[in-house]
């Protein structure tokens, strides 16, 4: 039987077993494997149906709202587009590359020679397209777009399989997320490379410094958790500019 709170429980007791009751049935979904995955598909469906709908200038309002951060002398100031694209998608990167590094350690990928299968099948992944690419636009003016289908939608590849669950085996799951990943790290390493105006080296020298930083805190044995996100954020900091 349903247990229910006491009538002479005060009110916000009882207000608060309310709530954890209506909540239940989030948390439960959360704590499914596919959940994400689910979000991920109903909200590519949702912006495809009104990117593509009479409401399509509410969309680009939205992704154009800016965001304005300040803090003493330094600005942010970017649109949601480029806040996802340069903010959220890097955290997304690096809780992928925490399970690569786990796989690596610990996990199937400890023996080097399994790592080279995904790594040449995202090395091919990469080439062969840009080859293919290139040949049909050789001379023409989307020649220099030869790096767009280099990567791979590495957050729709695990989605699907998420979605799929048990019914693909891990190691493919495993061979799945690390082609995507060494395919995606690949892709930007071209587009960092070939197609940036603006490089500033002094930047990127703060940036490698700051890596060799937070690897010295781990060679020491540098426990204190806020130590590396501060550190990490710096680096993304320099990364950006």
């Amino acid at each position: 039987m349903t247990s229910r709170p006491p009538a002479n429980r005060p009110t916000f007791l009882r207000s608060n077993h309310r709530l954890a009751r209506a909540v239940q049935p989030v948390v439960r979904f959360l704590h499914v494997e596919a959940a994400s995955a689910i979000v991920l598909l109903v909200a590519t469906a949702t912006a495809l149906v009104w990117a593509n709908s009479r409401w399509q200038d509410g969309y680009e309002s939205f992704w154009s709202t800016t965001v304005h951060i300040q803090v003493g002398s330094y600005f942010f100031d970017e649109d949601l587009v480029h806040c996802v694209n340069d903010a959220l998608m890097a955290l997304f990167f690096f809780v992928v590359g925490m399970e690569i590094k786990r796989e690596l350690v610990v996990g199937d990928l400890r023996d080097r020679r399994v790592v080279a299968l995904p790594a040449f099948a995202a090395l091919g992944g990469m080439l062969f397209p840009a080859v293919i690419y290139a040949a049909f636009n050789a001379g023409g003016p989307g020649a220099d777009g030869w790096g767009i289908p280099m990567a791979t939608d590495i957050a729709f590849a695990m989605g699907v399989a998420a979605m799929l669950g048990s019914r693909v085996p891990s190691p493919v799951k495993l061979l799945l997320l690390t082609l995507a990943i060494i395919d995606d790290i690949g892709a930007i390493a071209v587009i960092a490379v070939f197609y940036t105006d603006d490089l500033r080296p002094l930047m990127l020298l703060v940036a490698a410094g700051l890596t060799v930083l937070v690897w010295a805190m781990y060679r020491v044995n540098v426990t204190l958790v806020v130590l590396f996100v501060v550190a990490g954020i710096a680096v993304w900091l320099a990364v950006y500019e």
